[in-house]
């Protein structure tokens, strides 16, 4: 059922959203990954953004595609957490365990899903890169053949701004790069990974955000 639930949800409701709410420009989609395992991480402005990345991989995939977020953010509720993990499928991280809180993640690789993280950690300042938190380089360190591609979302901060529930129609950019290969040292993988979605900003040559 909640399969059935899931791919209706994405199928006709997310992508209405998507297409009535948001004028989307996405450059390099063909670099996005087909198949699992997989890694895309983005910056995050907006809770439209999982969705949007979701909405533009194929249907088939859906039930591979796995955004991971922090648990508090949604179990206290539990129609909440009911839909956030079983319709949209997000991996619940809990950021109060200090005894592996990414084994959630380890595994949804190693069952070869695709997952969606945000190394921001929370929903920033509007196109203004925050710090990068280092859970990604250690998930990428114990999976270091898994592909990670990085990607630089613009214009979802106003679509859906913090604080906001109601969308609003504005041309939204997604940038997708080439593939960062995983590497042993976190240091030099955080490096690049931030370099290159820097990289994939200063492509838009977006005027300052008002």
């Amino acid at each position: 059922m909640n399969k059935w639930l899931r791919m209706a949800f994405f199928s006709v409701i997310v992508r209405l959203v998507v297409m009535l709410a948001i004028g989307l420009n996405v450059r390099g989609r063909n670099k996005l990954p087909t198949k699992g395992p997989a890694i895309i991480v983005a910056n995050h402005n907006s809770h439209l953004d999982s969705l949007t990345l979701m909405s533009l991989m194929p249907l088939s995939l859906l039930e591979h595609i796995r955004p991971v977020a922090a648990m508090d953010y949604f179990m206290r509720n539990k129609w909440l957490a009911w839909f956030a993990t079983r319709i949209i499928g997000i991996i619940p991280i809990d950021r109060g365990v200090s005894n592996n809180p990414l084994a959630g993640a380890n595994a949804a690789l190693g069952n070869g899903d695709v997952l969606i993280l945000f190394p921001e950690g929370s929903r920033g300042e509007p196109e203004k890169l925050a710090a990068f938190k280092r859970g990604v380089s250690l998930l990428v360190k114990r999976n270091p053949t898994v592909p990670v591609y990085p990607v630089f979302i613009h214009g979802l901060g106003k679509v859906l701004p913090k604080g906001s529930w109601i969308p609003v129609p504005f041309m939204c950019d997604i940038f997708v790069g080439d593939v960062i290969e995983g590497k042993n040292d976190p240091d030099l993988f955080m490096a690049d990974l931030r370099q290159s979605i820097e990289a994939l900003a200063a492509q838009g040559k977006f005027p300052a955000w008002e």
